[in-house]
């Protein structure tokens, strides 16, 4: 695989870590309103939307350090700020277990918007 069609990927698949927490994030939100929104599919659709955020981070640190490619600043702080706070967010489900669909809801949406900030810094160089 060549730097550009991985930088292709990379910059595909930012759209797709955007959209699934978002939609999770919603989910999850909608799911504490409505109790028949809650079922084993939100959290497995939850766990594939954060697990699309280890995928990307992956991608980033193969361009950086496999074909030495730069990245614009802070556009990998936010990449990590993301996948730190899948981490926290999963070791406060039991702190948090009453306000559960909450904090994934928020936490998705949180996210997404880390998500949304990488790519328009990553634009704006």
């Amino acid at each position: 695989m060549n730097a550009l069609l991985l930088l292709d990927i990379h910059k595909s698949w930012a759209w797709f870590v955007i959209v699934s927490n978002g939609l999770a994030g919603l989910w999850s939100l909608g799911a504490h309103r409505w109790p028949t929104l809650r079922s084993r599919a939100l959290w497995w659709f939850t766990g594939g939307a954060e697990s699309t955020i280890l995928v990307q981070v992956i991608f980033g640190i193969t361009l950086l350090n496999r074909y030495k490619l730069h990245a614009p600043k802070f556009h990998m702080f936010y990449g990590f700020v993301a996948l730190i706070a899948v981490t926290i967010l999963y070791s406060y489900r039991v702190q948090l277990k009453h306000k559960l669909y909450l904090l994934y809801g928020f936490g998705g949406l949180f996210v997404m918007g880390l998500g949304i900030r990488a790519m328009l810094v990553a634009a704006g160089s």
